[in-house]
Parts: C-alpha cells; sequence; structure tokens
C-alpha cells in the first residue's frame, strides 16, 4: 500500500458510490407517486429522531442535475441507486406510472452521457403502502408482485443499464422491519410469522432475477450486508451464540441463494424451514444463478450466551477494542476483509464475482461557516476499508468494486438527518450540497488509480 491508497488493484476495478430513492428523493407525492410503508411509518410520533420526514430532504427528484455534476466531478465509473417502485406503479401493482418512469429514464440517459454507469436496485425498503395493507412480505402474493415490478423497469430501461440489484440488505427490511420494528413497517413478528418474511423476500428476489432476464438484463445480483460475528469472551458457552447471530446475519439471505438450501440452526429462532411456508419449486427459484453478489459491510457484531429471559439464542455485545463511529458502530477494517475471505471460503465455486456495494460512516462532521467539512475521520475509516478490500483482491478474493455510501448526506431512516454518511454536505434548510474533504479524497484516490493502471 502507498501512503495515499491501496496501492494497484486491477485495472477495471469499479469505482462507484451509493444512495437510495427513499432518502434522497423527496417528491413523496409528485407526478402520481403513492405512498410508501416509510412514509406511514415516519409520520408515526415517535418513529424517527427529531421527528424528521425524508421529504424534501435532498429534493434529488428536482436536483438531480446537481447531483450528476457531483458524480462527475468525482469521477465515479458508476453510480447505484434505487428506484421508487410507488413512483412508477402507484399502489405497487398494475399499469406503469409514464411520469414516474420518465424521471428514470431520463437520469440513466443521462448517466450514460457522462460516461457513468447506472446501476440500479429495484427494492431499498420501501414498498409500495397498499401491498404492505394486503399483508407486505408476510403475504406469498408480494413476491409475485416484486416480479412484475421488475418485469416493467426492466422492461424499460436493460436496453441500457448493464448491472442490476433486485433487493438491497433483505436482512435489515427483515429484523429491523419485522422482527424488533425499529424501521418500516414497524412490526415485531416471531417465529414462522417471522419467517414467512424472510422466505417471501428471497422468492421475490429470485422470481424478480429471473423477470430480469427475460428483458434482456445483463447482470443480474443480489446486494447483503455481512458482518463478522466476534464471542464476547473466551467463555465456550458463547460458541452456540456466535453461530446462531451468524445464521441470521450472514447466512439467511445467503445460503438459499448460492446453496439451494436454508442454514441450520433457525429452530433457534421458532422458524421452521421445513414446513408449509416453503412450497415445493421455491428454493429452484430462489437459487436462480448470479452474476455478481453485492456485498455491503460496515461493522463487526459481537454475541454472547443469552442471559435467563433472553428472547434470541444470543445478546448482543459491543466488541472489545475498537473505536467507534457516530452511529456506535465499531470501526473493523480488517472486518471488511475476513468478510471477504469468509464468503470466499463458505461458497467457494457456488461464489459468483463479489462487489462492495456499500461502506462508509456516519461522523459528527461540523461544517464550516460556508457550509464545508473537513471529516478526516471518514477519510481514515474509507482508506483503511479499501485497503482492506485491496488485500483481500491480493490473497486471490475475485472483488470487482466498490461503492462508497453515501454520495450526499441523508435521510437515514430512524436516525432521520441526525446521521451523516455523504461525502456530500446537505444543508437541510436549503438543499444546498458541499462537497467535504472526502469528496476531494475519494475523488484523487479514483484518478490516481485510474493512473496507476493506465
Amino acid at each position: 500500500m502507498t501512503a495515499n491508497g491501496p496501492g494497484r488493484l486491477p485495472a477495471d476495478f469499479d469505482w462507484g458510490v451509493a444512495t437510495s430513492a427513499y432518502q434522497i428523493e423527496g417528491a413523496s407525492d409528485a407526478d402520481g407517486r403513492t405512498p410508501s410503508v416509510w412514509d406511514t411509518f415516519a409520520a408515526e410520533p415517535g418513529r424517527i429522531a427529531g421527528g424528521d420526514l425524508a421529504d424534501p430532504g435532498c429534493d434529488h427528484y428536482h436536483r438531480w442535475r446537481d447531483d450528476l455534476d457531483l458524480l462527475a466531478g468525482l469521477g465515479v465509473h458508476s453510480y447505484r441507486f434505487s428506484i421508487s417502485w410507488s413512483r412508477v406503479i402507484p399502489g405497487g401493482r398494475g399499469t406503469g406510472n409514464p411520469r414516474g418512469l420518465a424521471f428514470y429514464d431520463r437520469l440513466v440517459d443521462a448517466l450514460l452521457a457522462a460516461g457513468i454507469d447506472p446501476v440500479i436496485a429495484l427494492f431499498h425498503w420501501d414498498l409500495p403502502q397498499d401491498l404492505q395493507d394486503a399483508g407486505g412480505w408476510t403475504a406469498r402474493d408480494t413476491a409475485y408482485a416484486f416480479a412484475d415490478y421488475a418485469l416493467e423497469i426492466g422492461t424499460a430501461l436493460a436496453d441500457r443499464v448493464s448491472r442490476w440489484a433486485t433487493m438491497n440488505e433483505p436482512f435489515e427490511h427483515f429484523a429491523l422491519g419485522h422482527v424488533i420494528g425499529l424501521h418500516a413497517p414497524g412490526q415485531t413478528l416471531t417465529g414462522d410469522e417471522a419467517f414467512s418474511v424472510a422466505h417471501h423476500l428471497l422468492l421475490g428476489h429470485g422470481l424478480a432475477a429471473q423477470a430480469l432476464r427475460t428483458t434482456g438484463a445483463r447482470q443480474v445480483g443480489l446486494i447483503n450486508s455481512y458482518a463478522p460475528v466476534r464471542p464476547a469472551s473466551t467463555d465456550p458457552a458463547d460458541g452456540p451464540a456466535v453461530s446462531a447471530l451468524d445464521a441470521i446475519q450472514n447466512r439467511l439471505f445467503t445460503d438459499p441463494v448460492l446453496l439451494g438450501g436454508y442454514p441450520a440452526g433457525l429452530e433457534a429462532f421458532g422458524m421452521d424451514p421445513h414446513g408449509a411456508l416453503v412450497r415445493p419449486g421455491d428454493l429452484q427459484e430462489i437459487a436462480t444463478p448470479l452474476d455478481y453478489l453485492g456485498v455491503n459491510y460496515y461493522t463487526v457484531l459481537g454475541a454472547g450466551a443469552p442471559q435467563d429471559g433472553d428472547p434470541l439464542p444470543f445478546r448482543l455485545t459491543d466488541p472489545p477494542g475498537y473505536e467507534h463511529t457516530a452511529s456506535g458502530w465499531p470501526v473493523a477494517p480488517v472486518g471488511m476483509r475476513d468478510t471477504l475471505q469468509m464468503l470466499r471460503e463458505r461458497y467457494q465455486q457456488a461464489l459468483p464475482p463479489l462487489y462492495v456495494t456499500e461502506t462508509g460512516a456516519a461522523y459528527d462532521d461540523k461544517p464550516d461557516a460556508e457550509d464545508f467539512c473537513d471529516d478526516t475521520e471518514r477519510i481514515a475509516f474509507l482508506s483503511a476499508h479499501v485497503a482492506a478490500v485491496a488485500d483481500a483482491v491480493e490473497a486471490g478474493v475475485d472483488v470487482r468494486g466498490l461503492m462508497v455510501w453515501s454520495l450526499l448526506d441523508n435521510f437515514e431512516w430512524a436516525e432521520g438527518f441526525a446521521k451523516r454518511f455523504g461525502l456530500v454536505q446537505v444543508n437541510f434548510e436549503t438543499a444546498k450540497r458541499t462537497p467535504k474533504a472526502s469528496y476531494q479524497w475519494y475523488r484523487d484516490l479514483i484518478k490516481q488509480q485510474s493512473e496507476a493502471t493506465s
């Protein structure tokens, strides 16, 4: 490695950034868009820190040209964004909305004109509220509605978009939204009712991947989050807790896709992967081959043996010895390397090429009078994590690219605007964008790597 970067990565290594529709678009009722579960959830008092609402927020729907200039200024090769399902198909079913589709059509064309590859994630947690009212992801029919939506978007854009993700982080949507209740739709399901959400998300992924391919989509993948699990102590009693957390966090949404079956240990959560929820043929649909696997990595987790009265087969702990981001997450670059190597060792020949599709950190940015942030902590975080990716590549892991979360400070779900991950400072009073020091660092890194491999 050099002092300024990770050294030489492959010449075709893909450098990018990522955002999501609900977190940046605003314009929640513009041009025929109907509410999503997040609109409903955020409107409930006490759900979002500070009572923040995503609209207008970054107002990307109206200011996308400014954001395209920021992307071009960075020199990124690719830009991953998601599509608002309820913007393009109001209510989630039926005929597409031409005004909503036109927004993404314009964005794709403008990205290509700027030499930036558009990468589309179809689902980033914002299920249309009408579908939630009909059962949401507990209902098998939602998986088929998702496939119909994928067909609609693929038909409109697959001639110009080469890389697709069916979903982003289904584990977080499952766990935070349907088990713990901290995210939309705010449910606290248990046992097989919770498992129905996981299974239908996976089924929806498989059906949508097939639908996309019928439209000519060339690279279809799934984006999962991963976090290595560290034992809370040297006590052997922590071992089963580590395995249980690893099964639910790191295997539940990967084993069925790559290995064709659910991981062992789900019974400890009251889930029956061999019951009636899994119908004949479902696992074959879920295991539709991937062209790539997206890897989102932020931190490591700690697990200890459960105590009396704990509802789960593990107790979450804070692994010792780490600094923390403003989100309270341990800063563990080695976990990035470990994650990538774990995936190669665990799945071997079943593992497709990898892209790191998110990494980044929230810090307590302190803008000056001109809204400029000298965010040295974020630069150190990103530099160390890019270096960890380079270590994994040097060790033989097939990693094709990396995307920073996120281009803009945005609506960070239940944290509202309190946590800032952006390379660009956003003044939410005026929507003014100001590149941070990390934006300049990433721009220079991309340029340096391009020159080193040319």
